[in-house]
């Protein structure tokens, strides 16, 4: 079998879609076309976002080329902060959990049961701290220019459904699916039946985004098919939850990020074949018995182990406080302690070398 050996722009998918969605809004006169050049491209090719998203809106980013910007400390600060936050993810937690996943998702046939659980959960870790990190970066660079991104995760693994995990998962490209091709589609104007197909073909139409590849289309069709069923059944889960908010948090919760576990396996590994090898194995018993021979040692596991903790609190704590809000109003001390406390554990604890370094997972999107 031939294959044509193409080299692509890194982030092509990203920008493409950034034009679409530019040249279907004036199509639909939603929004008048730029007369100025100089805005129009430096909208198509803004390098925080450029190869990794959020994918913006010409509505929402466009304007802001128009205007005058003046040094803010207060967005700088904020963008800084974002950009270590970021940082931490990718370096310390996503990396580090690489490690581990690389070494059994490579070698599907040599591990077993807890092994290529573990390896399983890390890899979702992975990929939320890898992705999630690189738009903190972006939008944390674009906050220092004066320049306003979209929000584009919002701690998705506390999701109680799969429609919830995709309002909280790539917003921006959930949204953009949402608004040129769910809708196109129909949306739910056709029929029950309709919009259970116009949801499944959307969800086909991502896993093609992210590869022509079988693994990706098992992907978005798993992540389609959970999604027909929630709307299916959605009288009978609210009847069910929303009587009992225990029951999100111990069935609902749970289950959904199961499911997006189970997804994850096909997107991460590197063949079909190898996927179905994954999941058959992770009903055997492992014969190794020892947690610490899959690429981590004793002390990098529990340091993985609790800084992916600590970004759950933090994420819990901040959906309920808005973390920077509160360093605002503390004192100076404490918020120096803070931000010194993120780049230190950057310092010592991120991932370094030549055979360590990973880049971010969505720049071969």
């Amino acid at each position: 079998m031939s294959t044509l050996n193409i080299i692509l722009p890194v982030g092509i998918s990203f920008y493409t879609f950034q034009t679409l969605s530019y040249t279907i809004d004036i199509y639909r006169k939603q929004l008048k076309p730029t007369k100025d050049w100089l805005a129009f491209f430096s909208f198509v090719a803004f390098f925080p976002q450029l190869v990794a998203g959020p994918i913006e809106r010409a509505s929402h980013l466009l304007p802001q080329f128009y205007k005058t910007y003046k040094f803010n400390y207060n967005l700088v600060k904020s963008g800084l902060l974002l950009m270590a936050f970021g940082l931490f993810k990718k370096m310390v937690i996503a990396d580090r959990a690489a490690i581990l996943v690389n070494q059994v998702y490579n070698n599907p046939t040599d591990y077993y049961g807890y092994e290529t659980i573990l390896a399983t959960v890390l890899f979702a870790f992975q990929i939320y701290c890898d992705f999630s990190g690189y738009s903190d970066i972006a939008i944390g660079i674009a906050r220092t220019m004066g320049f306003d991104l979209m929000k584009n995760f919002d701690s998705p693994y506390f999701s109680k459904s799969i429609t919830e995990f995709w309002r909280r998962w790539h917003i921006s490209l959930s949204t953009w699916f949402r608004d040129y091709v769910y809708i196109p589609l129909g949306g739910s104007r056709n029929g029950t039946y309709r919009t259970y197909a116009n949801l499944f073909i959307v969800f086909l139409v991502s896993g093609l985004w992210h590869g022509a590849a079988m693994t990706f289309v098992v992907w978005g069709a798993i992540h389609g098919v959970f999604i027909v069923i929630e709307k299916a059944l959605t009288k009978l889960r609210m009847a069910i939850f929303k009587k009992s908010k225990a029951l999100n948090y111990l069935i609902a919760l749970p289950f959904t990020f199961f499911i997006v576990c189970f997804a994850w396996v096909f997107f991460r590994a590197n063949s079909f074949k190898d996927a179905v090898i994954i999941i058959s194995n992770s009903f055997q018993i492992s014969e190794t018995g020892n947690l610490f021979s899959l690429g981590l040692k004793k002390s990098e596991f529990n340091l993985l182990f609790v800084m992916i903790v600590l970004l759950l609190v933090f994420e819990i704590i901040h959906k309920r406080f808005e973390v920077t809000h509160v360093l605002n109003k503390t004192y100076l001390p404490i918020r120096w302690s803070f931000y010194l406390v993120i780049v230190f554990c950057i310092l010592i604890f991120g991932i370094y070398g030549e055979n360590t370094v990973k880049e971010f997972i969505y720049f071969q999107f």
